[in-house]
């Protein structure tokens, strides 16, 4: 009776084929792993390039708001008159 097994390995002629397969089979699953690794790597450094839209618009009403509070700071009396006195005294003093 023949079971299809060899005498030496006890494995059948199907079974022995199948390393030769599996290796390539393998080997473009890793190449697939791979790439697919590459393709993440890539896209977390492309997320992280550069402001959204929000975060624009968060940094557009910031720096308003800055600018309004140094004008606010700038053109108050006491600012405006220490100013006059430096630009005053600068102007007074005599060369030479």
């Amino acid at each position: 009776m023949d079971t299809g097994k060899t005498a030496d390995t006890g494995k059948t002629a199907e079974t022995e084929k199948a390393p030769a397969n599996g290796a390539r089979a393998d080997t473009a699953g890793m190449t697939r792993l791979r790439e697919r690794f590459i393709a993440r790597m890539w896209s977390m450094g492309v997320e992280e390039a550069g402001m959204s839209t929000a975060e624009y618009a968060i940094g557009t009403i910031a720096a308003a708001a800055f600018g309004a509070i140094l004008y606010t700071v700038i053109s108050g009396d006491n600012v405006v008159s220490a100013l006059t006195g430096i630009i005053t005294k600068a102007l007074d003093t005599a060369v030479g």
